[in-house]
């Protein structure tokens, strides 16, 4: 008995005319794979990031929660092929600046083999092992102002995309 549903549901989606092509261009949805090129500029025009520094496109599965948010929901519903520019806000990106983030830590902290700099980056262990970056802001004789937050925090990100695969 399978085997003749599976007829009738092969002529069905025959009649249909549907087809993988047909099922593809329904667009992108949680649980596809989609592979993109695209490019990542700030508000003034500034390129953070884009597929062609990294000599590949990005790839990853709609809805799994490796992208930010607004990136998510922007590439739901794209079809392949299909090019979109559109802005994230901070909210669905890397939120807000958090004040509680930034921390003011006596020079003595720091590691003593570079002179820290505004501008510099750390890297710095957490008690439960992690590792965070963190962004020297202000340099004083007694003490160095680090931040915390992700360096996209608090900015609108613009990005332009292009669907180049789409794979369930």
């Amino acid at each position: 008995m399978r085997w003749y549903k599976g007829i009738i549901l092969t002529v069905l989606i025959s009649a249909l005319g549907l087809s993988a092509q047909n099922i593809e261009a329904a667009g992108a949805k949680n649980g596809d794979k989609v592979t993109l090129e695209y490019t990542g500029t700030l508000s003034d025009g500034t390129v953070f990031d884009a597929s062609s520094k990294h000599d590949t496109p990005l790839e990853f599965e709609v809805g799994g929660g490796r992208v930010i948010a607004g990136f998510d929901k922007a590439v739901k519903g794209m079809k392949l092929g299909e090019a979109k520019k559109f802005t994230i806000q901070p909210a669905e990106a890397y939120g807000e600046v958090n004040p509680k983030l930034v921390k003011i830590v006596p020079r003595s902290e720091i590691p003593k083999d570079r002179e820290p700099k505004v501008g510099m980056g750390l890297i710095m262990g957490t008690p439960s092992g992690k590792q965070m970056q963190a962004l020297i802001t202000e340099v004083t004789a007694d003490s160095i102002t680090l931040d915390l937050n992700h360096p996209l925090a608090g900015k609108a990100l613009t990005f332009d995309i292009k669907v180049v695969k789409i794979s369930n």
